[in-house]
């Protein structure tokens, strides 16, 4: 699966934005997709994730309860819906694919497919 992250750019603090993880090939509804985001200097953080058929999904504590993950299958689309933003929400974020669970973001492998990532920047 090859992946496209797109809706990255500037928004005030407290304000929405929402980013779209696209993805080419006939296997979308097999994988589980994941959200990182990072920093430079910082290591890749796992934010959140949503199940093959979307019916699990995780976030990180510090996304929790302002970002919400929803995929739709039939348009090989993963969104990544993010309110009340805040200053320290400005990164890169990637989306990944090839994993058949969530879980499988946290160890790597080559085998996962990786967006080309788009940034985040939050103003106060």
């Amino acid at each position: 699966v090859q992946l496209q992250a797109s809706g990255g750019g500037l928004v005030q603090a407290g304000g929405s934005l929402t980013l779209s993880c696209v993805a080419s090939g006939s296997t979308f509804d097999f994988y589980a997709i994941g959200w990182f985001r990072q920093t430079p200097g910082k290591e890749r953080e796992k934010i959140s994730c949503i199940s093959s058929s979307g019916a699990l999904t995780y976030y990180a504590d510090s996304v929790k309860g302002r970002f919400t993950l929803s995929r739709d299958n039939a348009k090989k689309v993963v969104y990544l819906r993010m309110n009340s933003v805040k200053p320290e929400d400005t990164a890169t974020y990637y989306c990944v694919g090839g994993g058949f669970s969530c879980a499988e973001y946290d160890r790597g492998s080559a085998s996962h497919s990786w967006g080309q990532g788009t940034l985040v920047t939050v103003s106060s």
